[in-house]
């Protein structure tokens, strides 16, 4: 009985953790004028959108675990499918309604340049 509410209580710990979105992205600290840096900014933006809503399934560093390793994601998937997959789910992955369709676009076009 013990092991069955500790597991039950692990599952949903999990669960929640993987549903739980950013909700406060705070200031993203406005336009880069310069080309580098928008780049730069674009794409550590698209990293904290990841981390927030995406790594307690697919690892901190794209490797996978609950979900699958997205390290090369980008070579089987365009940014418009994997946002595609994102809001509305593939497999086992169910859709992410806590996820702006904005965000999910930023993150999908992050993930498309990993090959």
């Amino acid at each position: 009985m013990k092991k069955l509410l500790m597991t039950m209580l692990f599952g949903t710990a999990l669960v929640l953790g993987a549903c739980g979105g950013g909700g406060d992205n705070g200031g993203d600290g406005g336009d880069s004028s310069g080309s580098d840096g928008g780049e730069t900014s674009e794409s550590a933006a698209a990293e904290e959108l990841f981390q927030s809503n995406c790594a307690s399934c697919h690892g901190q560093d794209l490797s996978g675990g609950m979900g699958p390793d997205l390290t090369s994601v980008g070579a089987d998937h365009s940014a418009d499918e994997i946002a595609d997959i994102i809001k509305n789910g593939k497999g086992d992955m169910p859709p992410q309604d806590q996820v702006a369709d904005e965000d999910a676009q930023t993150i999908a076009s992050w993930l498309a340049e990993k090959k």
